[in-house]
């Protein structure tokens, strides 16, 4: 067994979030292992997503003394609040534990551009505030977004619940001839065992936040390993 030989994640997300450590932990290849620790944030309104922001040092601080390597605050709606929130977050966590810092939000914009991607289908589980501002965060860091569906789901709970192949159904139903990348948002849903799926029936490069995160994780630590199974991205080996 093998307890973190080649790198160790420290990684805050929402306490009711059911869905990203089993994927988080299916992507990482030998000798990489996350720590997990939690910030109270179950739904999705604006209060609550600020309320989980202000409390990230004392979730990295945790984490530190698990001795990790790099932190990583993994909220998708949080870190996507504002243009700057992911970055404001990252100088924090740094601040408070000492340790290099990895937001969900900066994984995503770098995925994106290592794809070379600039026209976006974005596919969530949210609600319109939270949808609203996500488009807003990627059209400020210069993506197009094409067509932006949202389920109006609130809660972590009900993320969990939603089917894999609702992932599916949507990128087929809203497929853009014009789209370079699918973007499917939100780390607390099933979306990771569809990605090839998708790929395949769209033609184009599918991102998820888990996935997106991982790959940019390993990335940053100059870790290439290609994982099976979860999407084109992670045949892209530096950045």
């Amino acid at each position: 067994m093998d307890y973190g030989s080649r790198l160790r994640l420290g990684v805050i997300v929402p306490s009711g979030n059911v869905i990203a450590e089993p994927q988080i932990h299916a992507m990482l290849p030998e000798g990489v292992v996350a720590y997990m620790t939690r910030l109270e944030l179950r739904g999705s309104s604006e209060p609550e997503l600020l309320e989980m922001s202000r409390h990230v040092e004392s979730g990295a601080k945790l984490l530190s003394d698990a001795q990790v390597d790099a932190v990583v605050f993994h909220c998708t709606a949080v870190s996507t609040f504002s243009p700057s929130m992911g970055e404001d977050i990252e100088a924090r966590i740094a601040k408070a534990s000492g340790l290099p810092a990895i937001s969900t939000s900066e994984a995503i914009l770098t995925a994106l551009r290592a794809l070379k991607a600039k026209k976006i289908v974005l596919l969530t589980p949210y609600i319109d505030s939270v949808n609203a501002r996500e488009v807003a965060f990627l059209q400020h860091h210069g993506f197009e977004v094409l067509e932006e569906v949202g389920l109006g789901v609130n809660t972590n709970a009900e993320m969990a619940k939603l089917s894999p192949q609702i992932w599916v159904d949507l990128a087929s139903k809203h497929q853009r001839e014009d789209a370079d990348a699918y973007f499917i948002s939100c780390t607390a849903v099933r979306s990771a065992e569809v990605i090839e799926e998708i790929e395949a029936l769209v033609g184009r490069p599918v991102i998820t936040s888990n996935q997106a995160m991982v790959w940019y994780a390993l990335r940053k630590n100059a870790i290439a390993n290609q994982q099976p199974g979860f999407g084109s991205l992670f045949s892209i080996t530096s950045i």
